[in-house]
């Protein structure tokens, strides 16, 4: 992605009389694209908390007696909360 140098919009690409080109949507910015233009960026993904406070929060929860369709086990663990 290329962004304006003039007001920072998202540049979009526009084919010109001759040639491609980038075109800034809002403002009159033109640049002639003559060459590739690759750009490669890693990410590192961010360490995410539990939302229903992992493993601890299922140690003191209620249980039913129901056979599960995939397992045929016979308990379900169920937590009720009020949001």
């Amino acid at each position: 992605m290329w962004f304006c140098p003039w007001d920072g919009s998202l540049l979009m690409v526009e084919q010109g009389a001759i040639q491609i080109q980038f075109l800034c949507p809002v403002c009159p910015y033109k640049h002639s694209i003559t060459q590739k233009h690759k750009v490669q960026v890693t990410t590192v993904r961010k360490k995410t908390d539990d939302v229903m406070g992992g493993n601890k929060a299922w140690e003191n929860v209620d249980k039913t007696a129901h056979v599960c369709p995939a397992c045929n086990h016979n308990e379900a663990y169920f937590i009720q909360m009020q949001i």
